[in-house]
């Protein structure tokens, strides 16, 4: 069976390389991003009690 698989081969695909990404290219204009102002939720009121029916 050890023959046939390596006449056969592999379904997967081979590794991919890996390592550290290139990060910026020189010579490249670099922008901060964009701040928007913060959005804060308000805070619930307490609900009214319900007068409890008998």
């Amino acid at each position: 069976m050890g023959s046939i698989f390596a006449v056969i081969g592999t379904p997967a695909r081979s590794p991919k390389p890996r390592g550290k990404s290139p990060g910026w290219k020189p010579g490249k204009p670099r922008q901060r991003r964009i701040r928007y102002p913060i959005v804060k939720k308000t805070t619930n009121k307490p609900r009214k009690e319900q007068p409890k029916s008998a």
